[in-house]
């Protein structure tokens, strides 16, 4: 490993044209596990829906205003938990947002009326849209430029891979053990987990460039990351000082990057009104069809399995292609195959399989999409923004997962096709979206030194 010069240490090219080495991937380990804790509580409320509307005896067009509540606690989470960690640090800021999230979770194992539960969910949800912004800025900072997207997306298939989990964790307890125990299971794990995340993640060595009194805390990091020790100078970053702006704000919004900013964030909402249709309202729809509760988990397992294959696929095909052409093909395959379950027959008494395997087929689509705009995002904005330009772009699509929290009831009352339709539609103009974003990632980069 070397240096630019003796006096200026460039953090950039160290880590860019360094090997991708063990320790950094164990990072990149730690921070998709966390992500994992945040899908798995994210959408624990769609798996314990219709136990709860029957146990207390609602309706599900009263669950609508409560599901939107914990969607705007996350959508406070993220521009708030983006802008702190871009103060603090992503280590900090991660912590901390597990640990609201696990206590807000775990605290609803109490909750006796619909009141209670949304002040939880509210919390519950500022942790888990805190936490993704800054998974995603960690993970980019850890990583080469030539395996960015690749590391990226491999976090964030963690929220569907968390979502996969709670299914198959709900398809169990429900039935035996009751929605309180889930929520239990749900509140208690992240919380462990976040003792041993703030024990073994350091802070990202690009943001401890930028704080002087951190620079042994850096040597310190890059020494055991490359075993090899770090000369005395001044850390610097200039490819990323050059691309930033003097504000945030202009970092957004300047000339050259402002039409990204708007695709960008487009793009979330409309693939997170898709997403969120699907994680919320899913099993409702199933059990409005005749089917139960262990077989409604299954269905949206199915999905979150499939997600789990499509974002890891589509990391390694956007590495080596760039993002503009596979993200564009996957938007129009997810929203076909929303279509095409309009027409499969659903029956409690049949077979299956060919069901979940269309489902897992739209979740292979959607999530693909979904995750892979995070890479686009940490590749649109440098070090100085990047947490707070995720953030800013997340937090906008959160609005979209908003909307299919008001609108979900009504499709679900409505029925499947139109419920479907609803999901296809938003993927087309996801297509339209990133149709004018200008910032895509490039292909090739993993074949980058530098």
């Amino acid at each position: 490993m070397s240096t630019p010069n003796r006096n200026a240490i460039d953090v950039g090219a160290l880590l860019d044209l360094n090997e991708w080495s063990p320790r950094q991937r164990a990072i990149l380990a730690l921070t998709a596990l966390a992500v994992t804790f945040d899908g798995f509580d994210n959408q624990l409320v769609g798996f314990a829906l219709p136990a709860i509307i029957k146990a207390w005896g609602v309706t599900r067009a009263a669950f609508g205003p409560v599901l939107a509540m914990g969607l705007v606690g996350m959508s406070v989470g993220t521009i708030f938990g983006g802008h702190f960690g871009d103060r603090v640090g992503r280590r900090v800021a991660l912590t901390l947002s597990i640990i609201l999230f696990g206590v807000a979770t775990g605290l609803t194992y109490f909750a006796t009326n619909l009141a209670t539960f949304t002040v939880l969910r509210i919390l519950a949800g500022a942790g888990i849209g805190a936490a993704l912004p800054n998974a995603s800025a960690l993970s980019a900072e850890f990583t080469p430029v030539r395996r960015r997207a690749l590391a990226v997306s491999l976090t964030i298939v963690c929220v569907p891979l968390g979502g996969m989990l709670a299914g198959l964790v709900a398809a169990r307890v429900l039935p035996v053990l009751g929605w309180q125990t889930l929520f239990a299971i749900g509140g208690i794990a992240p919380l462990l987990f976040a003792g041993i995340l703030w024990m073994l993640l350091p802070e990202s060595p690009r943001f401890l460039s930028r704080r002087s009194e951190r620079w042994n805390e850096l040597r310190t990091l890059l020494f055991r990351m490359y075993k090899t020790p770090v000369g005395e100078g001044d850390f610097v970053d200039p490819t990323e000082q050059r691309q930033e702006s003097a504000s945030r704000i202009q970092g957004l919004f300047g000339p050259a990057v402002w039409r990204n900013t708007v695709s960008l964030s487009a793009a979330f909402f409309f693939s997170l009104v898709a997403i969120y249709l699907v994680f919320n309202w899913f099993p409702s729809l199933l059990t409005a069809e005749g089917l139960g509760l262990a077989a409604a988990s299954n269905g949206l397992a199915a999905y979150n399995f499939g997600g789990v294959l499509g974002a890891v696929l589509a990391a390694v095909l956007v590495g080596r292609v760039g993002s503009k052409g596979p993200l564009l093909a996957i938007s129009l395959a997810g929203a076909l195959t929303a279509i095409a379950l309009s027409f499969v027959p659903i029956s409690a008494h049949g077979d299956q399989s060919f069901l979940l395997g269309l489902v897992a087929a739209h979740g292979f689509f959607a999530n693909a999409l979904q995750t892979s705009l995070f890479a686009v995002a940490a590749h649109a904005y440098p070090t100085k923004v990047r947490a707070t330009g995720v953030a800013f772009s997340l937090a906008v699509g959160r609005f979209g997962a908003i909307a299919s929290a008001f609108v979900g009831a009504s499709f679900v009352q409505a029925g499947r096709v139109a419920y479907l339709e609803a999901i296809a539609g938003s993927l087309v103009l996801a297509f339209v979206a990133l149709v004018v974003l200008q910032n895509h990632i490039p292909g090739g980069l993993n074949k980058v030194r530098g």
